[in-house]
């Protein structure tokens, strides 16, 4: 098998092809050879060294992954419910950068009749996230306004879908005009382009007694403005810190990254109590304990997706062997949907 190691943190050239043995399936696991591989912004985060969750359950070297698609190649003792050579999507965490991905069996996942492995590929982290953050932490009822932040990237368009499903009035923010069709395609009934215009004048506009939930990724940019421009009661789901990260070059400016911790936010219990606010955070990779969350959101997400109520995010494809360059590409902040690997 190939798969890609990462020996220690840096930057592009830490992304290394290395050939090993084939995995054996243990107890209850499965092993896939992935067709498509999805990738993810918190893989660059695992490579620059910064992503807790990897060195607390892997450490160095590591191979970074959270999802694939493909084919069924062997089956570990206990594994009775699945045959060789189904197609199937896969959760990981980490590890998913691979030729052969071993797996226990409650992450592993039938495709959808008619969909491709490279659709499949880039579903289950950016759906996941988008679900938890929604349905599990948020919980918005029927008609609420949400603001969703980076809206044409994967958790974003993932979180427009789901919330136009839900009967929610979906607002995207984009960084760039071309990006705002994608939005409104996607589920969202106005996108605020913020590169020609200003976004919390327009988010005014659009909610002038503010947003029932505002799902924020960039970190420090945004989060005390999106904080101020929550309704009363309003959530602010937070799950990451783009603005913090470099968009060329592919290693920390620690120096930013230190100014940026100084000037971020701190939200008083004593606050939260008189604004009528929440502020919640998460990691999807912490959750993978909660096998109940895990099989409750893949089976909602699946199943809206077998009955054409949603629809895979768009992809742009690249070579195992391009590794460093789908990192540089989602990382400069210009792709849309999901980016997939093809061993």
């Amino acid at each position: 098998m190939r798969k890609v190691v990462i020996s220690k943190a840096g930057g592009y050239e830490r992304l290394r092809l290395e050939t090993h043995a084939d995995p054996t399936p243990g107890e209850g696991e499965v092993v896939v050879a992935p067709d498509a591989i999805g990738v993810n912004y918190a893989d660059c985060i695992i490579r620059m060294g910064l992503y807790e969750s990897a060195r607390k359950y892997v450490g160095w070297p590591i191979t970074p992954g959270f999802e694939v698609a493909g084919s069924v190649v062997a089956l570990g003792n206990g594994v009775s419910d699945v045959r060789i050579g189904a197609r199937v999507l896969a959760v990981t965490r980490f590890g998913g950068y691979a030729t052969r991905v071993v797996v226990p069996r409650h992450q592993l996942f039938a495709i959808p009749e008619g969909l491709s492995a490279v659709d499949a590929a880039g579903i289950p982290a950016v759906f996941l996230t988008a679900y938890y953050a929604l349905f599990e932490l948020a919980r918005p009822r029927a008609g609420a306004r949400v603001l969703v932040h980076s809206a044409a990237g994967g958790v974003g368009g993932a979180l427009l879908q789901l919330g136009r499903n839900a009967g929610l009035t979906m607002v995207g923010v984009v960084g760039r005009s071309e990006k705002v069709a994608v939005a409104k395609s996607l589920g969202a009934s106005a996108v605020i382009d913020k590169s020609s215009s200003d976004l919390w004048n327009e988010a005014r506009r659009h909610a002038p007694d503010g947003y029932d939930v505002v799902l924020d990724a960039n970190g420090v940019s945004t989060l005390k403005e999106s904080y101020r421009h929550l309704a009363k009661p309003g959530r602010l789901v937070v799950y990451g810190f783009h603005s913090m990260m470099p968009k060329v070059g592919g290693k920390p400016d620690y120096v930013k990254l230190a100014l940026d911790y100084l000037r971020t936010p701190r939200f008083s219990p004593l606050a939260l109590t008189s604004d009528n606010r929440s502020v919640l955070g998460f990691n999807l990779s912490y959750l993978f304990e909660r096998r109940e969350v895990l099989e409750e959101g893949m089976g909602h997400i699946l199943g809206l997706i077998a009955e054409r109520r949603i629809v895979p995010l768009p992809v742009t494809t690249f070579r195992l062997d391009d590794v460093a360059d789908a990192h540089r590409a989602i990382e400069s902040g210009t792709t849309v949907g999901k980016l997939v690997l093809v061993p």
